[in-house]
């Protein structure tokens, strides 16, 4: 196996993982009435990094609630093999668990981040760190790896891969059906992160997939446009195939309102939460990659879990999102 999948074997001590456990958990909200658990303590004595605000949510998730879209930036023991002008920042597990105690969630899902291309190596460890019992992720791969490398990864924690081609790195949309058809067998999904325009132009790649298909970042939507946009309705008709899942994440993606209330793009995700609450996922986007560039405002995390709240007025509904779906697509 190659350097760029894990570091060294420790990543896999804690044993292979069975896809198919269920781990049922109790809702935070109580343990929070009582006074028990870690979500409950103060912060810690600093707040967490690549985070505005210091206050906790509100909303209190529900136990085993699943952050299913962060990443981890470790460049002085895992350097950037793409060097760009304005790279991120260190972020690292420590640093994401301080973010945790203020949003209050118990899950993890890593995703590889662009800036890493194909090198899965930081998020392999970060998984190893967070634990498997608690963490899973999704990789960058391109047409070089091997079988036995996408099994070693499975054991690891990965349980999908992503294309991202709104930035260079990884492998391009002309792969998406051919390493879906490798990675099948394993039981993993394919994730995409493409505008708008990106998955109008790329719907026959993306339909049909012999994969359950996840949708970063609810399609890159517009807030000017909004639902009107005719990629809304083409994310819907995914959706009713059955195998297609949209991550309610990045509200401060493609929004000219901006904050604090993101109005323009707050109506597509509570549309998107309202229309299927069944095919949801939730996602903090930490570090927020595109803030420390700069190209947005920081977000605060815990206004935007009290977001994501107000588009999913239903208890039943909220732990669907956060609990059951993510249960079923990555197996906790």
């Amino acid at each position: 196996m190659t350097d760029r999948l894990r570091p060294d074997s420790a990543l896999l001590a804690a044993g292979s993982f069975n896809r198919r456990t269920l781990v049922q958990g109790a809702l935070a909200g109580l343990a929070l009435a009582a006074g028990g658990g870690a979500a409950a303590q103060a912060t810690s004595e600093r707040p967490a990094p690549f985070s505005a605000g210091t206050e906790r949510a509100s909303y209190r998730v529900p136990g085993q609630a699943t952050d299913c879209h962060m990443h981890i930036f470790d460049p002085d023991r895992f350097p950037y093999p793409l060097p760009t002008a304005t790279p991120p920042p260190k972020a690292t597990v420590a640093d994401y668990r301080l973010l945790q105690r203020r949003t209050g969630t118990k899950r993890t899902v890593v995703v590889t981040p662009s800036n890493y291309s194909t090198d899965n190596r930081c998020t392999l460890d970060a998984i190893a760190q967070l634990g498997l019992r608690d963490a899973r992720g999704v990789a960058v791969i391109d047409n070089t790896f091997t079988d036995g490398q996408l099994r070693e990864m499975n054991d690891g924690g990965i349980r999908g891969i992503r294309f991202n081609l709104t930035r260079p790195g990884g492998a391009g949309a002309e792969l998406i059906r051919p390493l879906a058809e490798r990675v099948a067998d394993l039981g993993w999904h394919v994730q995409i992160h493409m505008t708008a325009e990106g998955i109008q132009e790329n719907l026959a790649r993306i339909s049909d997939l012999p994969t359950d298909l996840v949708i970063d970042h609810m399609g890159r939507i517009p807030g000017a446009t909004g639902t009107a946009h005719p990629a809304y309705a083409a994310i819907l008709r995914l959706i009713d195939e059955g195998t297609t899942w949209v991550k309610l994440s990045g509200v401060y993606h493609e929004s000219p309102v901006g904050p604090p209330s993101y109005s323009d793009r707050a109506a597509v995700g509570s549309a998107f939460a309202q229309a299927a609450p069944e095919r949801m996922l939730w996602g903090s986007d930490w570090p927020h990659p595109t803030a420390s560039r700069g190209e947005v405002p920081m977000p605060d995390d815990a206004a935007m879990l009290d977001l994501f709240a107000s588009w999913v007025p239903r208890q039943q509904d909220r732990k669907r999102i956060l609990v059951d779906n993510p249960q079923k697509l990555y197996g906790f």
